[in-house]
């Protein structure tokens, strides 16, 4: 949460350069760099049938590189705007990318360890204790954007996040690798691209799955101009942590109910619902570009009230997307599926680049209606594959 890349990464780059396409270069950035080690990784582990070695590297990595950001931002006075910005965008990206080699592990090691009905609860946990964690942060942030000089009093957030992340990867490599072995993995890798291509073709409800990511990927093309709108509709940007802490808070109150959605009526119902959900927040922000509200406290309160449902919505969708992923994928197969279909999602997540380019040249209103239109593709996408699952 300290260093999500709607709120605070977001305020950052729009303060460091003040350019849109910077903006929407940090989540793409962050979202292609996640998913494009993925194939790769996903083909090690069915290779060498363990998980845990390839979780311990990118959990560590991750935060070092974080680690190392935070140094950067500490001794920005020391640097050109131009070194610092190239110096956190060189960091950011390899925190993204090594970041990636995560995933796969994660979701093996979960899917084996725990039963298919109690994954969802799992993961609201893994959220709800994240989340309260979230809520100190962005209460200390809130003090140190104000309190301190800029860009210095990043640099303790993002120095925060990485400590957080150094912690949570100890507690997750300590029970060591859970019992029973990934299949292994017949011919070389031409062989497991072969296997991953037949899957997209054969399985429906893979494929249909495939699309919906899709769409789902053109409504997270709004999310790092959230901030941006707000700071055009002058909300005041300092006070981007309470935003943060709305954030947090939505996914907090919202967790529970995810997690019991999940387990009580299937993975498929709650990608559904939180797919129609997802259409509100970017439809909300056109309304409110429209009327323009005059008073400061209003614009305060729609705001806020916005970053609580899209944090809502954030846990939601990883808990939906992950809780379905696990559940379609074989039980011994389950870190090539995901792979495959971490890869075969990773063109759609350039789209925050290309929302960048449409808030610099046309303006924020054109991207926030882009992301509601993908919000109804993953929402039919989703409709059809619980109509071919069921029956007709």
């Amino acid at each position: 949460m300290a260093v999500d890349s709607s709120t605070i990464i977001a305020a950052l780059v729009h303060q460091l350069t003040g350019n849109a396409i910077a903006v929407g270069a940090v989540t793409t950035i962050l979202r292609v760099g996640w998913l494009s080690p993925q194939l790769i990784v996903g083909y090690l582990v069915q290779r060498r049938r363990a998980s845990l070695p390839y979780f311990i590297l990118g959990a560590f990595g991750r935060a070092t590189c974080l680690a190392l950001l935070a140094c950067l931002l500490a001794f920005s006075e020391q640097l050109s705007t131009t070194w610092v910005v190239t110096g956190f965008f060189v960091g950011w990206t390899a925190y993204a990318f090594i970041s990636g080699i995560v995933a796969v592990p994660y979701n093996d090691i979960v899917g084996r360890s725990v039963p298919s009905e109690q994954r969802s609860r799992l993961l609201a946990l893994r959220f709800l204790g994240g989340g309260v964690l979230g809520l100190g942060i962005a209460a200390l942030a809130d003090r140190l954007v104000v309190g301190l000089p800029f860009p210095a009093s990043y640099a303790v957030i993002v120095g925060m996040a990485a400590l957080l992340l150094y912690i949570s990867s100890v507690l997750f490599v300590w029970p060591g690798e859970p019992a029973g072995q990934p299949a292994p993995q017949e011919g070389g890798f031409i062989s497991y691209l072969r296997n991953g291509l037949a899957v997209f073709r054969h399985e429906w409800p893979f494929r249909l799955f495939v699309f919906g990511q899709w769409g789902g990927a053109a409504a997270m093309m709004a999310v790092p101009f959230y901030v941006v709108a707000a700071a055009e509709l002058q909300f005041d940007i300092t006070r981007v942590a309470l935003l943060l802490a709305a954030q947090t808070a939505g996914g907090l109150a919202a967790n529970a109910l995810w997690g019991w959605w999940g387990d009580k009526y299937g993975k498929q119902s709650l990608l559904q619902g939180v797919a129609l959900l997802r259409v509100f927040p970017p439809l909300g922000i056109l309304l409110v570009a429209s009327i323009t509200p005059s008073s400061p406290n209003l614009l305060h309160t729609v705001f806020i009230a916005t970053f609580f449902v899209l944090g809502a919505l954030a846990s939601g969708v990883t808990i939906a997307v992950l809780g379905f992923l696990m559940e379609i994928s074989p039980d011994d197969k389950r870190a090539a599926y995901s792979g495959y279909f971490n890869a075969l999602t990773v063109p759609a997540y350039l789209l925050p680049l290309l929302g960048g380019i449409l808030v610099d040249s046309v303006g924020t209103a054109t991207v926030f209606a882009i992301a509601a239109v993908g919000a109804v593709t993953q929402l039919v996408c989703v409709y059809f594959i619980r109509i071919r699952q069921d029956g007709p």
